[in-house]
C-alpha cells in the first residue's frame, strides 16, 4: 500500500496539482486577506465587489444569492472543486473567458494550495 501512496504523491508533484503542496488553511487565511479580501468576504451572505466566498468549495459558479454575476460566470456551470479553483486562481480568464473578475492570478502554487485549504474551511 505504501508503494501505491508513494506513486500517487509522486504523480501529484509532477503534475503540480493542489494536492502536491502542503495545504495550510492558516497560511491560506493570510493569502486571502492580502489577495482576496478587498473584493470578497468569507462571511455567508456578505457580498462585496465580488460574491461571498463562504462555502465556495463544491458550489456551482454563479450561485450566490443577491450577487450580480457576469453572463460568462453564470453560464460556465463550473463546480468549484480544489482542482478548478487552482486553475481559476492561476488564470481566471482562462477558466471563465468573459469573467468580469479583474484579478490577474496567483502564480505561487503553494499559496494557491493554502488559499484553497482556507476556502475549504469556510462552511
Amino acid at each position: 500500500m505504501r508503494h501505491i501512496e508513494a506513486i500517487a504523491i509522486g504523480l501529484a508533484v509532477l503534475l503540480g496539482s493542489p494536492a502536491a503542496h502542503a495545504q495550510d488553511a492558516v497560511a491560506g487565511k493570510t493569502v486571502f486577506q492580502s489577495q482576496c479580501a478587498i473584493c470578497h468576504s468569507p462571511v455567508a451572505g456578505k457580498n462585496g465587489v465580488g460574491p461571498s466566498l463562504f462555502g465556495i468549495v463544491g458550489r456551482t459558479a454563479g450561485q450566490v444569492p443577491n450577487f450580480h454575476y457576469s453572463a460568462a460566470n453564470k453560464a460556465s456551470a463550473e463546480v468549484w472543486s480544489a482542482d478548478v479553483l487552482d486553475k481559476y486562481l492561476l488564470a481566471p480568464r482562462d477558466v471563465v473567458p468573459g469573467t468580469i473578475m479583474t484579478y490577474a492570478g496567483l502564480k505561487d502554487a503553494g499559496k494557491r494550495a493554502d488559499l484553497i485549504a482556507y476556502l475549504g474551511s469556510l462552511h
